[in-house]
């Protein structure tokens, strides 16, 4: 059955009235661009000067874009989503971290998650960023081929140790494990880091998945000489795909200095090499198995008429589609309703270190065209509907 995206009933029904109201206000909020501004430089200087906003952080924008502060506050809504047949990605979204010790943090925490992972049904994926397990400037070195001092050489070490610890547990316990993309000038390193751990750990199966924005130029040379790869080594490939997070970042840098920007030079073209990851990995599912994470109803809607195409059934193991918590319920539920992989990112984390990723998905809101007024429309119908059902 062809998901309807404009099935609202299904798309909020795990939402009390209260939720709904609150949802409308948050988007409200969000669709005006000076405020969100405004209002995310306020609440840095509040956090850090340790005002007491937590507690109203907690109740409007955390509790509709996070699952709590931890695993266990997660449960309820894990739960009552995998009812509704929507799976969870359970992601420790604390940011900005820059000392060994709170790499190695991150890393037992990713290795608690795949034990949590495991035992629970509805979470069939871990996750985690790779500036999470080392710092942003020894990535971005390794990438421009620069000399490591014997200090840094040690630290790179650690940052690989972690990641074999990850993925060789994630292996062992055969629980697939997404690794974040990030910024072009750090994510060769990355890359190729993941490339050796998918050569090790993806012999039988896809465990680790790489993540390419496909909003660079560039990713689908890099996806077609992985599938090579693939094929030459025997190994099969984790492949989330997404358009991206970091665009303005990106093409300031590159004009900062005086390179090409690395980002399509529009969003049409974004959207054609979004669209052409998933033609190429579908004809080429022998060495794949496809994560699909967006927003975008026509690339989903795609992605089944491929699926139609190849006569893959709605649940096939090899495709996944995959939103944002507290954002594109009408695609994740409707999704889930017609039989197809669903999933949710549940991000989750201390109220105050999770700030950063709060702030990015309210800015990102504001610079997408059509998110937040499309969120608006849905909800207002939701409303209207409810009202003349009572």
């Amino acid at each position: 059955m062809r998901p309807n995206f404009e099935n609202t009933a299904i798309a909020f029904e795990l939402k009390s009235d209260s939720q709904l109201e609150r949802a409308y206000f948050l988007f409200k909020m969000i669709s005006m661009e000076p405020l969100v501004r405004i209002g995310a430089a306020v609440t840095n200087i509040a956090i850090k000067a340790h005002l007491p906003v937590e507690g109203l952080i907690r109740a409007t924008v955390f509790d509709h874009f996070c699952g709590g502060v931890s695993e266990k506050d997660c449960l309820p809504i894990i739960d009552n989503m995998y009812g509704n047949g929507v799976y969870s990605i359970l992601d420790y979204s604390a940011e900005g971290k820059e000392v060994d010790n709170q790499f190695d943090f991150a890393m037992e925490k990713t290795l608690d998650i795949l034990d949590f992972v495991k035992e629970k049904d509805a979470m069939p994926f871990a996750v985690f960023k790779p500036t999470g397990f080392g710092r942003f400037k020894i990535f971005e070195k390794v990438t421009a081929g620069s000399e490591l001092t014997e200090n840094e050489k040690g630290e790179w070490d650690r940052i690989v140790n972690r990641f074999e610890r990850v993925c060789k547990k994630a292996h062992d316990l055969d629980v697939a494990l997404l690794i974040d993309a990030e910024e072009s000038w750090m994510q060769d390193a990355a890359d190729d880091l993941v490339l050796d751990m998918m050569r090790k750990y993806n012999k039988e199966k896809a465990i680790v998945f790489n993540t390419f924005q496909m909003y660079r130029w560039d990713r689908m040379d890099y996806i077609k000489k992985l599938y090579k790869l693939a094929v030459d080594e025997g190994f099969k490939i984790g492949a989330k795909v997404v358009r991206g997070a970091y665009m303005e970042k990106e093409n300031d840098r590159a004009e900062d200095k005086g390179y090409e920007t690395p980002i399509c030079a529009n969003k049409s073209l974004t959207d054609e090499n979004f669209n052409a990851s998933l033609d190429y990995m579908m004809e080429h599912l022998d060495k794949f198995v496809i994560f699909s994470g967006t927003h975008n109803e026509q690339s989903s809607l795609r992605l089944i008429d491929l699926m139609d195409k190849y006569g893959l059934p709605s649940n096939d193991e090899r495709v996944w589609f995959g939103q944002l918590f507290g954002m594109s319920d009408h695609i994740t539920y409707n999704l889930a309703a017609s039989g197809y992989n669903s999933v949710k990112y549940l991000p989750y984390g201390p109220v105050r270190d999770v700030m950063p990723y709060l702030i990015r998905r309210a800015e990102e809101n504001t610079s997408v065209a059509g998110q937040t007024s499309r969120e608006l429309a849905l909800i207002t119908k939701e409303r209207k509907r409810r009202k003349l059902a009572d």
